[in-house]
């Protein structure tokens, strides 16, 4: 049997994240070998209907009988770990997975909660090298907004990589863990190839504000709060959720959790010592009602506008413990993740019209700041890792280009930055970089619910459902002579009443037509479903512009 050959070359293949903040997952491959790095989710917007969730597509590591040494966890956002329960199973081999500490309690309270078998270990940032199969690999401390973030520094047998993924450098955060810049200056003296950066707060100028920053606000608003606050963010957020219940402290307030993401998040943070609470701080929801307003400050969960979250349910009045009342303030202490604004929106106007107030990054500044580098950041990001090339990533393309024009200012060419599509490969080798393979991606919707992953022609179907309406015609043939016995009864959604009578008559008069001079058996049946089909979809065409989805169904007799 003749042996693959080997050869002096590392490939970098993002299976998405390029060109999109969120579904992070990237393959580096060496020969025979591939490891992962991070395994996230994106978010539905408002066109996809009916869908849930975005998982990246792995088709390309289920077809190219390779081997998996490892994945890699660079923090415990969703985008980031939140498709480990739904890839996880469909991966081959019983690769290990490594996180920092905080990032693997969140990866295996996910993995628990789809009643999968805890894979995640947690590696301390003491640690020193970790083998897998041709790889070498360093976790480096990184600030974001989350604890326990890192960058990856990637030895191959044909150069170094480092995967620096979201961070920003502050210099004084919230949990006092500042990011390690002099790991980071002593791998680039081993020299860094390539840069994977992230580049989603390329277009400001400056540095991203520090955490530090919103302690001040956050009592400012205890002290002068008239009934109660809500405060909504990322549920992983602990160093923000330590920040806002320091200053409730501070003022006798007590403090609510609400939402089942926000409760583990709390779970997992005093689990492992990340999140710091006096007792008798916290009370449960059935207790609201015993303090008065002014002394009560509940963190809320559904900082993005999501449907069922415990924030939309309250702001609709929906929620059975929990009520939104004038005077109350709602602060959202997070930015609208790329293409949910408009769920937001409509949140922050829904707790409008409940006479309550909300504060958000529009109108205060004062609440919230990026856990992603902003000019500043980036320039010291390239300045101490001094790369060869550099690929942007976890941005849209306006970012991209942004970081791309950014390294151009301090001397980089052209062609020593990469501007990728997902499913692009780039091949290292001799310090050189070279466009590869274009693997072809496709969108993986998945139903939260359910797990399963949710076919394009169903999304389809959906759209043209919430477009265009529905048209069921239900008809009786005489399986003897394929004769309509009676009238066709025809039930549609989405037209108005006046339409609706002038579908009804037309297609009595058309299926009338059309099977009024049968006279042999019908021997198939699919054949007559299509003529009505054909027939429903263009008169309805001919009279309305219309195209809905049209379902016929038929009754032998």
């Amino acid at each position: 049997m003749n042996q693959p050959k080997q050869t002096n070359s590392v490939s970098f293949i993002p299976l998405s994240g390029v060109g999109d903040v969120t579904r992070n997952m990237y393959v580096y491959e060496y020969n025979d070998e591939i490891l992962l790095v991070d395994c996230g989710l994106g978010f539905a917007n408002e066109t996809m209907v009916g869908v849930d969730l975005l998982i990246p597509d792995i088709s390309y590591l289920l077809k190219a009988d390779k081997k998996i040494v490892g994945l890699l966890l660079t923090h415990g956002h969703e985008d980031h770990i939140g498709a480990l329960p739904f890839i996880l199973p469909q991966l081959p081999g019983n690769f290990p997975i490594y996180g920092s500490p905080l990032t693997a309690a969140f990866a295996n309270e996910k993995l628990k909660e789809f009643e999968l078998p805890e894979r995640v270990e947690a590696v301390p940032f003491a640690s020193g090298d970790i083998r897998l199969g041709s790889f070498s690999v360093s976790f480096v401390r990184i600030t974001h907004s989350i604890p326990d973030t890192t960058n990856i520094f990637i030895r191959t047998p044909a150069g170094n990589l480092y995967h620096g993924s979201d961070f920003k450098f502050d210099f004084t955060p919230a949990d006092g863990k500042r990011t390690d810049i002099a790991k980071i200056a002593s791998f680039a003296k081993e020299g860094i190839m390539c840069l994977m950066c992230d580049s989603l707060g390329s277009e400001r100028e400056g540095f991203s504000p520090s955490e530090e920053a919103l302690s001040k606000s956050f009592r400012q608003i205890m002290e002068s709060a008239k009934a109660k606050v809500f405060i909504t963010t990322y549920s992983s957020n602990i160093s923000r959720l330590n920040q806002a219940i320091e200053a409730a402290e501070s003022y006798g307030k007590k403090i609510c959790f609400v939402g089942r993401s926000l409760v583990k998040a709390k779970m997992i943070g005093q689990r492992m010592g990340y999140l710091r609470m006096k007792e008798g701080t916290e009370i449960e929801m059935d207790e609201l009602q015993n303090f008065p307003s002014n002394k009560l400050v509940l963190f809320v969960a559904g900082s993005q506008g999501q449907e069922n979250s415990a924030l939309t349910r309250i702001a609709s009045g929906e929620h059975r413990e929990v009520h939104l009342r004038e005077h109350d303030v709602v602060i959202f202490s997070s930015d609208a993740i790329p293409g949910n604004e408009i769920s937001v929106n409509s949140l922050i106007d829904t707790i409008s019209k409940r006479g309550a107030t909300p504060v958000y990054s529009e109108i205060s500044e004062n609440f919230h700041v990026s856990g992603h580098g902003s000019e500043g950041d980036h320039k010291l990001m390239l300045s101490l890792t001094n790369p060869r090339f550099i690929i942007p990533i976890s941005g849209t393309y306006r970012h991209m280009v942004a970081l791309k024009d950014l390294s151009e200012k301090m001397g980089y060419s052209p062609k020593q930055n990469l501007l990728l599509e997902n499913g692009q490969e780039v091949v290292f080798s001799d310090n050189q970089a070279k466009l590869g393979r274009k693997i072809q991606i496709r969108n993986v919707y998945v139903d939260e619910i359910s797990g399963e992953e949710v076919e394009h022609y169903v999304l389809r179907d959906r759209e043209r459902l919430a477009h265009e309406g529905i048209v069921v015609i239900m008809t009786q043939i005489a399986q003897a002579n394929g004769a309509l016995v009676g009238l066709p009864e025809v039930i549609a959604r989405g037209f108005s009443s006046k339409d609706f009578e002038m579908l009804q008559k037309l297609m009595e008069r058309e299926l009338k037509y059309l099977f009024g001079d049968k006279k042999t058996q019908v021997t198939n049946w699919m054949h007559i479903r299509k003529q009505i089909e054909n027939t429903a979809n263009s008169l309805i065409y001919k009279k309305l512009h219309r195209r809905p989805l049209v379902l016929p169904v038929i009754i032998e007799v």
